[in-house]
């Protein structure tokens, strides 16, 4: 149940009743009535500023307002009590049986309401080299985005939209042909930064490699067969690694290559709507508009060269989903500096008619630094694979677990690291940088990966101590109770909004603040002592256990493994 809109619809569904709005409100003014959460509960549950709204309305002060409102509103099924603060801001409380009724019997089924279509497009790994740290943040923010809205019922379809077609494949080509095929995902991890450093150098190089891709991408046998090699050696690198990071399964990867059957319909659309150009041999799409104020270069929809472009493989890529899902939005999770490339590509798609009704958005995030605020990079400045980055921070886990005096398997470890480096990421707003420092993501204290996961195995403890609960009772909320059963009534909210505003890191941070509440409620409401009667130890069991159900869910959504032992 999502509380907000519960009280939210209450305070509407009163509104109507009282004489003095009946003639002057309209439901557009009531759509836009606010209702907040205040971050100190003291005075109430809810606020809001209805008596400022309807001031010009009634011509009164918004405090006179909010004393005409305030008995209408304290009608309200499950209202404690209503008061009026301030200038005219009216605070709600509920009664503390209701919070604690619905609280505890909330099974965390999200409101019904609007369902949609999502194709989701994250992951984008170029498969001529090993996952690194850049591919970290599409990676594990679209995962939990494609998870937060399954939760709630949305249909989605994850794409992994692999550049597996373009210049690289070329360049991995060329060097195959003078030194040999590859024996391993090693020797193909090598390939083709060594073959783009070369190309830096030397403009032979890059030419041959540039022809090399258009022969390969017209059906050359004896580039395909070599293609046809190292592909499949790539791929199982990327398969084994996304199954380490607990990621889930994308429902197409559907590349460059794939994508490339359906260039030659898009390009008779683009020729029938007359708006490809030609420039120095290139097809180039103008995408720029008299309101821009900053540069917006063309598409380039085919090199000078003859190949398929990047930029005609995304634009295809939505003509195919429009085909194939017709989805209600098209979401991309990238890196910022791809920000203009999807602008030009939306544009693109508009001019040619394709995702007519279609959203179409690009998420677009920071760089994880280093301390200095430079990219993070290994100690012998190399950019870390993931694979690495994994590593580096359960060796940081083992040694922490070390010097705590505790030994655990290597499995619990590795879910602890991976808690550490996924929830790290979550916690940031996307679109900022953050800096990453392994000391600081492996603590068990604080903002971080293993104190979430330690607060759930804290709470398992417990129930597994006691084994069956016995029916809660109807005892009196301490703050510290009342305060952690209104947050868990705050889930589907969260979880709404972070869903809403494309925003994972909404969850993220939701769910350390609930360990926070619940490490205050253990602190301070003592639930296994002999001291304590069974009524009041029944009562904060069920509590215990409502909030281990909210948390693992929440953990569960961000793609976290909740062990047995910590």
């Amino acid at each position: 149940m999502n509380l907000y809109k519960e009280v939210s619809k209450s305070i509407i569904s009163k509104l109507k009743e009282i004489p003095e709005l009946k003639d002057i409100i309209s439901t557009e003014f009531l759509n836009n009535i606010t209702v907040e959460i205040p971050k100190v509960r003291d005075f109430g549950d809810f606020s809001t500023n209805i008596a400022m709204m309807l001031t010009k309305k009634l011509g009164k002060k918004p405090r006179d307002i909010a004393d005409i409102l305030t008995p209408y509103l304290q009608q309200i099924s499950n209202v404690e009590s209503v008061s009026v603060a301030g200038p005219g801001f009216i605070n709600i409380k509920l009664k503390d049986s209701y919070i604690k009724d619905t609280a505890l019997s909330d099974n965390l089924e999200p409101d019904t309401g609007i369902k949609q279509k999502i194709d989701l497009d994250y992951g984008g790994y170029n498969v001529g080299k090993n996952l690194h740290i850049g591919h970290l943040r599409t990676t594990v923010v679209g995962d939990t985005f494609n998870r937060i809205a399954k939760f709630l019922g949305h249909t989605t379809k994850a794409y992994n939209h692999m550049g597996d077609w373009g210049r690289p494949m070329g360049l991995i080509i060329a060097w195959v042909l003078e030194n040999g095929m590859p024996n391993n995902v090693d020797d193909v991890n090598r390939m083709y930064p060594a073959s783009s450093a070369r190309a830096k150098e030397d403009p032979a190089w890059l030419e041959k490699a540039q022809k090399i891709t258009v022969e390969l991408q017209n059906g050359n046998e004896e580039y395909k067969k070599i293609y046809d090699t190292f592909i499949p050696m790539s791929l199982g690198q990327v398969s084994k690694l996304l199954t380490r990071l607990n990621i889930l399964p994308f429902d197409e990867n559907k590349g460059e290559r794939l994508i490339a059957e359906y260039v030659p319909e898009v390009q008779e659309i683009l020729d029938t709507k007359g708006i490809i150009e030609h420039s120095d041999g290139a097809e180039i799409i103008s995408v720029k508009q008299d309101t821009d104020t900053e540069p917006m270069p063309p598409v380039m929809w085919k090199s000078s060269a003859g190949a398929q472009t990047y930029a005609a493989a995304d634009l295809t890529a939505i003509y195919y989903r429009e085909k194939t899902d017709n989805p209600d939005a098209i979401v991309y999770f990238t890196d910022n500096r791809q920000t203009l490339h999807f602008k030009q590509i939306f544009r693109a798609a508009r001019l040619a008619g394709f995702a007519d009704g279609i959203e179409l958005q690009h998420i677009g995030f920071g760089t994880i630094t280093g301390a200095d605020g430079k990219p993070f990079k290994t100690r012998d400045g190399n950019v870390p694979s993931l694979d690495e980055m994994i590593n580096i921070v359960a060796d940081s886990v083992r040694t922490r677990v070390k010097e705590s005096g505790k030994d655990l398997p290597d499995e619990t470890i590795e879910m602890i690291a991976l808690a550490a480096l996924k929830f790290n990421d979550l916690m940031h707003d996307v679109k900022s940088d953050y800096i990453f420092d392994v000391d600081s993501v492996t603590s068990f204290e604080g903002r971080t990966g293993p104190y979430i996961l330690y607060t759930a195995v804290r709470l398992n403890s417990i129930l597994k101590k006691v084994g069956n609960i016995p029916a809660s009772a109807n005892c009196e909320l301490l703050p510290e109770e009342r305060d952690l059963l209104m947050f868990l009534l705050d889930f589907n909210r969260v979880t709404e909004t972070a869903f809403e505003k494309r925003a994972p890191y909404i969850l993220a941070n939701y769910a350390y603040d609930l360990c926070k509440l619940i490490n205050t409620f253990y602190h301070t409401c003592p639930i296994m002592r002999d001291d304590i009667p069974e009524d009041i130890k029944a009562q904060r069991l069920a509590i215990v256990k409502q909030s281990l159900k909210v948390l693992s869910q929440s953990i569960e959504l961000m793609g976290l493994k909740i062990p047995e032992e910590m």
